[in-house]
């Protein structure tokens, strides 16, 4: 497939007729890959494309391609990027990429102010959060908003996220880390340290096989947690929890 022949914008009413079929996908490629998804209905994609918070991709002859949307949360302090689908027909072609991009433009230029983040079980999404400057975060840094956790009720690992209180999940947080607020922030953080010893903060892209590793482990530990009764701290909860602070 060409990728000359995508086209990525900013969806608009227009688009609508598309709904079934991005929510049809949306689900069916959970399902496939055996993790959880916040279901979404074709009319809450409607209402994404006429309120203009919706990025689609398709083809110049108007074949469906791929869909993302955003949501503002706490008076728009917060804004996640969500519900990152591409049809089965046009993946591997580095069209994820960029709806990603774009999407990330739409909440910058709509939200200037607020954090954007993400939660997602996916990989191949996390390297594409990577390189637009998202570093995985821990859940306490999300937003509070009810409605957004509300959002969570209708995907298969609900019940972890629950027995954690909403610290940790299959999914993993991340957020962006914009370079012009964070360095003073460091800079303040490291003044104040001084003369104490500096721990030097590993790079999430550099360490990406790492993390890879590291999320296989949390899903076999969080799966198998499901299974027990006990509420009490075990060793590898622990670790995750280091691990987590680490990052």
């Amino acid at each position: 497939m060409n990728t000359n022949d995508i086209i990525i914008r900013v969806a608009t009413p227009d688009d609508k007729h598309y709904a079934e079929a991005i929510t049809t996908e949306m689900a069916e490629s959970a399902k496939a890959r055996g993790t959880g998804i916040a279901q979404r209905t074709p009319e809450y994609v409607q209402k994404k494309m006429e309120e203009g918070k919706a990025v689609i991709a398709t083809t110049s002859n108007g074949t469906w391609v791929g869909f993302c949307y955003i949501e503002a949360w706490e008076h728009e302090k917060y804004v996640a990027n969500s519900g990152l689908i591409v049809s089965p027909a046009f993946r591997k072609e580095g069209v994820a990429t960029g709806i990603k991009k774009k999407t990330f433009e739409l909440s910058r230029k709509k939200y200037p102010e607020a954090k954007i983040f993400g939660l997602t079980t996916g990989l191949a999404v996390m390297k594409i959060n990577s390189e637009l400057g998202y570093e995985p975060v821990t859940y306490s840094e999300l937003t509070t908003d009810e409605e957004f956790w509300k959002g969570c009720r209708s995907c298969v690992n609900f019940e972890i996220l629950m027995s954690k209180n909403r610290s940790n999940c299959l999914c993993t947080a991340m957020m962006y880390k914009d370079p012009a607020k964070e360095l003073p922030k460091l800079e303040k953080v490291v003044a104040m340290r001084t003369p104490i010893r500096k721990r030097k903060k590993r790079k999430f892209a550099n360490n990406f096989r790492l993390f890879e590793r590291w999320i296989r482990f949390k899903r076999h530990v969080l799966l198998n947690e499901r299974k027990k009764k006990s509420g009490q701290d075990s060793p590898e909860k622990k670790s995750i929890l280091s691990f987590l602070y680490f990052w």
